[in-house]
């Protein structure tokens, strides 16, 4: 991530533009030395969707549907 100041964006947004598109490196534009805008590659159709990169990361411990706290703690089974 590169951050560069406002006024040195101004001067230069059109290479600075190029410069993202072409390594999609993402650059934060700073005001006064605070962060006021991120700029990142637009992500187009055939790039596919942000989550895409996600794929094969997640690993699934047991069973996804049964409950987290066994029925014997329900509250609302009790009578």
């Amino acid at each position: 991530m590169t951050t560069i100041n406002a006024s040195d964006f101004k001067a230069r947004c059109l290479a600075i533009l190029d410069r993202v598109h072409e390594t999609g490196e993402r650059v934060v534009i700073l005001k006064r030395g605070r962060p006021v805008a991120a700029l990142t590659r637009a992500t187009g159709e055939s790039e596919g969707y942000p989550q895409d990169e996600l794929e094969g990361t997640v690993v699934i411990v047991g069973d996804v549907l049964e409950p987290v706290i066994p029925e014997d703690y329900w509250d609302s089974l009790k009578r």
